[in-house]
């Protein structure tokens, strides 16, 4: 029996919910501090009296560093190992976030959120190959959607650390909150392990053969003394090109389209969010108790996501959701009273964090372990152009006559079109072993 099939075999385990729980809080500590942006924009532009073109910025420039971290890093996680690129993008964006916290103006600002951007960027793509390929098949859509679920975990901690730091401590306070992951690298660094896929594919056989050993006799299974591989590591120099020649332009074309819609809708509403209700006329407080309700919607939204995404697939169920949020932006943006922006809020948040479960799993499908992470990358990046112009777009709207509610329909029909993409190019990945991948 061969590596690979040896590994796929393993039961689902303490060792995979380990590496979930890794790799989770890895993700939580991202999705904490870009949450803090968000509830920072509120005070942080009033104390610098900052317009909202300047704030679009500080929102804006994190996208420009993830952009490119997304493709650098997924490139070099190819070439060198998913752990190390992990473990060095947390200690850049924890570094950098807390020298957001002694930022002199607004140029200062900006350069330090460059940097972090580039950190959290670099970090997705290959926290999601890792979990891919270790996660046995049958549970694979289950566990990214899991691994996702993190990230409304790190909003939530980014709310509650606002809503109890900011008013009493400032900005400066969340900025160093959203600093303290530098502790957690050097856990990471001892326990994570490095992707079986990826050593196989760099042709460290006897590694892989060892660590799969160990994996054996902890499940209580039979220890296969032979390494096998079934085919040698195939060695192939990882190139823009290869993403756009067959069978992978149509599925690239798809992954970018998605990914840059998804982006745009996301970034742009949540990023702005406490700021675009408090010009609504709610009080700071009062706005991050609604944004509070909001996060906690998320979770269902990813449980019910990883779920559906085994019962009826990732097409469908990342078609379904974001064309039910686009639905609930409409009506959240055509919301007349506080109950009413709760209820459809909460529904939008549902839903567009369920999607983004989905995504993160169907992403890694498309391409083979050479250039997973490579192809992951530049997906993401691509994102990362919508998130770049998303607060731009809002900014532009902000304070105009029926600006809350045109916002909301431009995100409806982002929200549609990027539904209709999914049924038209999207194929279905359910069940399949990444080693099925062809090309």
């Amino acid at each position: 029996m061969d590596i690979l099939s040896r590994l796929h075999r393993l039961p689902v385990g303490k060792f995979h919910y380990k590496l979930l729980l890794l790799v989770g809080l890895g993700w939580l500590f991202d999705a904490m501090d870009t949450g803090m942006v968000s509830f920072v924009l509120a005070t942080l532009g009033a104390e610098w009296q900052l317009s909202p073109k300047e704030m679009g910025w500080i929102v804006s420039i994190g996208f420009v560093g993830m952009a490119l971290g997304a493709v650098l890093s997924g490139s070099l996680a190819d070439r060198i190992g998913r752990k190390g690129v992990f473990a060095g993008t947390m200690l850049l964006y924890s570094v950098a976030t807390g020298l957001c916290a002694i930022s002199w103006d607004l140029a200062s600002l900006l350069f330090f959120r460059f940097w972090v951007g580039f950190g959290l960027g670099g970090q997705l793509p290959v926290a999601v190959s890792l979990v891919s390929e270790y996660a046995p098949p049958k549970v694979r859509g289950r566990f990214i959607v899991i691994l996702e679920s993190f990230w409304g975990l790190g909003w939530l901690v980014a709310a509650l650390a606002s809503y109890f730091f900011i008013p009493q401590y400032g900005w400066h306070s969340a900025f160093l909150i959203g600093a303290l992951p530098v502790f957690y690298v050097a856990v990471v660094w001892k326990l994570l392990p490095e992707s079986i896929p990826y050593l196989l594919n760099k042709g460290r056989v006897e590694e892989a053969h060892a660590m799969v050993s160990r994996l054996e006799e902890e499940a209580g299974l039979a220890v296969v003394a032979e390494a096998v591989v079934n085919e040698p590591a195939q060695k192939e120099k990882i190139s823009f090109a290869r993403l756009w020649q067959p069978p992978f332009a149509r599925r690239t074309l798809m992954l970018w389209l998605i990914w840059f819609g998804i982006v745009f809708s996301y970034y742009g509403i949540f990023t702005w969010l406490p700021k675009l209700l408090v010009d609504q006329g709610y009080t700071v407080v009062k706005t991050f108790e609604y944004v509070l309700v909001m996060i906690l919607a998320q979770l269902p939204g990813y449980f019910t996501a990883a779920v559906l995404v085994e019962k009826i697939g990732r097409k469908a169920t990342l078609a379904g959701f974001l064309f039910a949020c686009a639905v609930c932006a409409y009506f959240f943006g055509h919301s007349d009273s506080a109950a009413m922006i709760l209820v459809w809020g909460s529904l939008m948040s549902f839903f567009n964090l369920g999607a983004w479960g989905v995504l993160y799993t169907y992403t890694p499908e498309q391409y083979p372990v050479r250039f997973r992470a490579y192809g992951s990358g530049w997906a993401g990046a691509v994102g990362r152009v919508g998130g770049i112009l998303a607060p731009m777009a809002v900014a532009a709207m902000v304070g105009t006559d029926g600006g809350f509610g045109r916002i909301f329909v431009m995100f409806t029909v982002v929200l549609v079109a990027v539904a209709a993409v999914i049924v038209w190019l999207g194929e279905e990945t359910k069940g399949r072993t990444l080693e099925d991948i062809s090309g």
